[in-house]
């Protein structure tokens, strides 16, 4: 009993750890979608308003998602997708200093992904 006590409590801590840290990248971003600047960097070639829009998405609605533990390991895999896009293509030539949040991110999603929400969650698995 206790054994799954501090598991849930771990998944818990990362998921709602990782997701509002993230929050704080993804607000400024939501802020900038909402007012009708799309003006933004475009790394994958799709045009800066639709990279925008993923990013809000995965570092602001998905984070919330991820929190709330709704639709967990589904909701984990966008800001993963995004911190492989800031690692290895945004910040490819960077030294490991500089792409490390978005490793340490990337990490962070792949694991709630493969783990799930635990007990603390709307999903509760």
């Amino acid at each position: 009993m206790k054994n799954t006590l501090l598991k849930d409590l771990g998944l818990a801590l990362l998921r709602i750890g990782s997701s509002a840290l993230l929050l704080t990248h993804g607000f400024s971003k939501f802020q900038k979608l909402i007012s009708g600047d799309f003006e933004f960097g475009d790394p994958i070639g799709i045009g800066s308003a639709p990279t925008l829009f993923l990013a809000v998405l995965a570092e602001f609605v998905c984070p919330i998602l991820i929190i709330l533990g709704f639709k967990t390991r589904w909701a984990a895999i966008f800001p993963a997708v995004t911190m492989v896009v800031a690692a290895f293509i945004v910040h490819a030539q960077d030294a490991i200093g500089v792409k490390e949040k978005a490793l340490l991110f990337l990490i962070a999603f792949v694991s709630i992904s493969l783990l799930g929400p635990g007990k603390y969650s709307i999903d509760k698995k």
